[in-house]
């Protein structure tokens, strides 16, 4: 079989690509694939690379080699034409440019449009929910397949993996998830880093660690951590260190140190508590049953990345930022919720922190959580709960992808 999948970030690609990929080869070894990452702000332009070196036959298509194929051009190791195009993620034309340009059926996953209801000749729900609301998007009933959440079977994946060292830094303690994106990395780095410093000044036993993404580099984390971030989100400033092949993050004056892990739901396995942002990885630390507490700071809107033009807002002189920040602050009203197993759920099983956090906030929240016995074991099997169901829809999906 050959199949062509459109991807875009770090959650698409960790939590949807990678797992059905894995199945897909298990079924198939001589299966021929390609990825075209397309643009998008969501991106970290790590993608390729971490797919490269985790699937050596798959066939990489970066970005602008994508943008030069959907002109018309030529491009090196370009397929002619392949069974069937995936879309799982971006935005909806390229999986259906892609599809017309390799004369493919196309096929989507979790998302679609009424523009595209005779286009995709099926699209994969994540739930009962997924399809109704791809009904109101007027999808035919009859082109709806039920398999389940990608990002169980990647929680999964990873967390029966190999041990790392540094995730003896993390046993019994607090993991922080600070996030992938650049604006992430070059804020939120040091205002856990901030947080991390706070609760070691309350309580010196309890082990932390940071869960930095393999999108990440070394670079960029040394670069947030010498600047500290913009000044509302008061983050602290910082050095690298290694040692033993172990990664740190350091306070400035270097007299407190945490343990960098790359393999985060291995190593939440172990901690008792996780520290993170929304994302895709809160459902798939849901589905471990790891407790979580997510902060949601509001500390510097304009830093945002949001979907479609308002993105380039704050590039308007004089009054782009603040007009981003207010169109920013009037979006994020419209949720109840900002993780997704709340929202799945209908009811906060995560901590929600949102607003202007402060670090000394966020660290305060985090240890009563963390002492909390009965929460932390009441929330861990409501949570574990949420997502039984779904665990086994990446060879649901490859099943019906090669059916």
């Amino acid at each position: 079989m050959k199949i062509a999948f459109t991807v875009n970030g770090p959650g698409e690609y960790a939590g949807w690509l990678r797992p059905l990929l894995s199945s897909l080869y298990a079924r198939d070894p001589s299966l021929e694939a390609s990825v075209f990452f397309v643009p998008d702000d969501f991106a970290t332009g790590r993608e390729p690379a971490v797919a490269r070196a985790e699937f050596p036959a798959l066939q990489i298509f970066r970005p602008y080699e994508y943008i030069r194929f959907a002109l018309g051009g030529k491009v090196e190791g370009m397929p002619r034409t392949v069974d069937r195009v995936q879309y799982l993620g971006g935005d909806l034309m390229h999986a259906a440019h892609v599809g017309k340009r390799l004369r493919a059926e196309t096929t989507s996953y979790k998302f679609s449009r009424p523009g595209y209801r005779k286009r995709f000749a099926r699209v994969f729900a994540v739930d009962e929910r997924n399809r109704a609301q791809l009904i109101d998007w007027k999808t035919p009933p009859d082109r709806i397949q039920i398999v389940g959440n990608l990002a169980i079977d990647a929680a999964f994946r990873e967390a029966e993996g190999a041990d790392e060292p540094a995730g003896a830094f993390v046993q019994d303690g607090i993991l922080i998830m600070p996030g992938s994106r650049r604006a992430e990395i070059a804020n939120l780095v040091p205002f856990f880093l901030r947080v991390a410093l706070r609760i070691r000044e309350t309580d010196p036993e309890i082990p932390i660690a940071f869960a930095l993404s393999p999108f990440t580099t070394t670079e960029e984390v040394a670069q947030a951590l010498a600047k500290g971030g913009l000044p509302t989100v008061y983050g602290a400033r910082g050095h690298i260190a290694e040692r033993d092949g172990i990664m740190f993050l350091q306070s400035e004056d270097r007299n407190q140190e945490f343990a960098v892990v790359r393999s985060a739901m291995r190593a939440a396995t172990r901690a008792r508590l996780v520290l993170t942002i929304p994302g895709t990885k809160t459902i798939e630390l849901a589905a471990l049953g790891a407790p979580i507490v997510a902060a949601v700071p509001f500390n510097a809107p304009e830093a945002a990345v949001i979907n479609g033009p308002l993105q380039y807002v704050e590039r308007v002189p004089f009054i782009g930022t603040p007009l981003k920040r207010q169109l920013v602050l009037q979006y994020t009203k419209r949720f109840t919720f900002f993780t997704q197993p709340n929202m799945d759920a209908e009811r906060e099983l995560i901590p929600e922190l949102t607003g202007t956090l402060t670090p000394g906030f966020v660290a305060q929240r985090t240890l009563e959580r963390y002492n909390d016995a009965a929460w932390r074991a009441s929330t861990s099997e409501a949570l574990r709960t949420l997502y039984t169901g779904h665990r086994g829809a990446s060879q649901r999906m490859a099943e019906a992808l090669a059916a």
